[in-house]
């Protein structure tokens, strides 16, 4: 039985400033099924307010609560554990700490930075990490798809290399975390085994999902899939779908099982 599904955003929903081909009917489709849905996004280069802002104006509706960022997460994070961030973020995701305490002791905060991973940052977010601080990944994702159509990198290789310098060990807070799985299906109060996760990412989205728990999750050949993902990863998908189309299709057919 699937009572309650989550989405990725980039890549699954939308391409750059453009939607998915079906991504809006699609979502339309699973709410009139009854189906609580989730947006469970590792964007770190935009705020929550922007993310919601992206999407309606590609015309869906979406409640604050649905969407899930790392940005959220870390900000619990911080003020559970008594810590002030040292930030190694893109510019634009700045402002989402800009309320918090810098007098308290630190950790390390690392998002996709884009230009901003330069030496002279890398270098002080070591520094901070032999001192001390803890070293919190918003995501690790290894690429996102980027503006021309190609893949970058993302922040997982910059995270990997803090570690191996610091012999510190990041604490991941986006997918495939599995508290940042289960925080989101808290809130539909749906148990993991009920749950499928639909993305375009087989390590992080779809084998993150299934390692959590979750009983199903679809992986899209939109957004920054390859040919061959899906045998790349452990656990493969549940199943490779077209699109967000496709996923609702066999999301809905499987219901009616």
């Amino acid at each position: 039985m699937i009572n309650g599904v989550l989405l990725d955003l980039a890549g699954v929903i939308y391409d750059g400033e453009v939607a998915v081909p079906g991504a809006t009917e699609a979502v339309r489709r699973l709410r009139d099924a009854g189906l609580p849905i989730r947006f469970v996004s590792n964007t770190t280069r935009s705020t929550k307010p922007a993310v919601l802002d992206r999407l309606t104006r590609l015309g869906l509706s979406v409640a604050p609560d649905e969407v899930f960022t790392p940005a959220e997460a870390a900000r619990q994070w911080l003020a559970e554990h008594g810590r002030s961030p040292h930030l190694l973020v893109h510019p634009n995701l700045v402002q989402e700490f800009d309320d918090l305490t810098r007098r308290l002791p630190k950790a390390v905060v690392v998002g996709d930075a884009g230009e901003a991973f330069d030496y002279r940052a890398l270098n002080a977010a070591f520094r901070e990490l032999i001192a001390g601080a803890e070293l919190l990944a918003l995501a690790p994702n290894r690429t996102f798809k980027d503006s021309d159509g190609k893949l970058s990198l993302d922040a997982g290789a910059f995270v990997t290399g803090l570690e191996f310098a610091s012999q510190k060990s990041a604490i991941v807070l986006g997918k495939p975390s599995q508290p940042f799985f289960r925080s989101a299906l808290a809130t539909i109060n749906c148990p993991d085994a009920q749950a499928v996760m639909v993305g375009d990412d087989a390590e992080t989205d779809v084998a993150g999902a299934l390692q959590a728990g979750l009983a199903q999750a679809l992986l899209v050949r939109t957004g920054k899939y390859r040919e061959g993902d899906e045998k790349r990863f452990e656990p493969t998908p549940t199943a490779t779908v077209r699109d967000i189309s496709e996923a609702v299709d066999w999301i809905i057919d499987a219901r009616k099982r």
